[in-house]
């Protein structure tokens, strides 16, 4: 072999010349650079920790109001008590303290939650069903009015209350919060119709069946579930509004519970921390109990299956 045989398989192998009238092949652009991705292990552990600090937020709150309702001498913080106590359950379970607002918080919060059901159903069938040109416009108005603070419309409120004469009065001050609530219901009892096929009620129009016909008997029974989304939502916001209440009813006779849990905090800071924490627990128990009921009741969520073909 030569020298310069040598050193040309040195210097690697020679370009290849382009031969007249054909298309040189294109130069290989180098890969781009990758992004190493997070460990598995260092990923899961940070989702761990963060769902302990979320769990640890929920759980400290509750299991002090579990503690101290049985503590006789409970404070603010949260201590396991030496000798438990039913003590402020039997001061709490009085007609003033707990039966009567109980009730009326059961009054005012169910009839808000059924006013604003049946009205939101009725409003949100034409915006669901038919197209119209200000369907847009209407539904993003119904959304600011339900951003609107409760605080803000409160001062005029009180005045038409005080001109109509309504002012300490239940009725009026449940029209009042099924109007503060129907807003946000309108929105989302639309959005469950939606999910609706028309082509259901179409039948039921073969059948002889008037649009308000079709809506009770074919509409309403198969969007159960968001019929009680909506319901629990509505109740609950009644259930724990305390500034409405608390403005609009001056006898503490119709006033609800969430204006009478005020009484456990008394004068010069002194508060009843046993007393209110035994108070707040059954405060809570009847929306459990109404939660897991309207569960029960709803069906389950798949309650359009099978009735389009398709």
């Amino acid at each position: 072999m030569t020298e310069s045989t040598t050193q040309a398989s040195r210097r690697g192998p020679s370009p290849v010349a382009a031969v007249p009238g054909t298309v040189a092949p294109p130069v290989p652009s180098p890969a781009p650079p990758q992004l190493s991705s997070p460990t598995r292990k260092g990923t899961s552990l940070a989702a761990g920790a963060a769902l302990v600090i979320v769990a640890v937020a929920f759980i400290v709150p509750l299991a002090w109001l579990l503690l101290a309702s049985i503590n006789p001498s409970a404070t603010v913080s949260v201590t396991v008590p030496t000798s438990p106590t039913l003590e402020n359950y039997r001061t709490v379970l009085t007609p003033e303290l707990t039966f009567t607002p109980l009730l009326n918080s059961l009054v005012i919060s169910g009839s808000t939650a059924l006013i604003t059901v049946l009205v939101a159903v009725l409003a949100a069938y034409p915006l669901s069903r038919y197209k119209m040109r200000f369907n847009r416009s209407f539904l993003y108005t119904i959304l600011f009015g339900s951003c609107l603070p409760i605080t803000a419309v409160m001062v005029p409120v009180y005045a038409l209350f005080v001109t109509l004469g309504l002012l300490d009065s239940m009725p009026g001050t449940i029209l009042f919060l099924a109007a503060t609530s129907l807003p946000m219901a309108v929105w989302m009892m639309k959005n469950f119709m939606d999910s609706v096929p028309i082509s259901l009620e179409e039948a039921a129009w073969v059948d002889g069946a008037s649009a308000m016909q079709a809506l009770r008997r074919v509409v309403v029974p198969l969007m159960r579930p968001g019929l009680a989304v909506v319901f629990i939502f509505v109740f609950t916001q009644a259930w724990g509004n305390f500034f409405v209440p608390f403005v609009l009813l001056l006898d503490p006779a119709k006033q609800p519970a969430a204006v009478s849990i005020y009484t456990f905090f008394g004068t010069n800071g002194a508060i009843a921390y046993g007393q209110l924490a035994a108070f707040s627990v059954l405060y809570s128990v009847p929306v459990l109990v109404l939660y897991l009921l309207v569960q029960r009741l709803a069906g389950g969520s798949f309650a359009l299956a099978g009735s389009v073909k398709g």
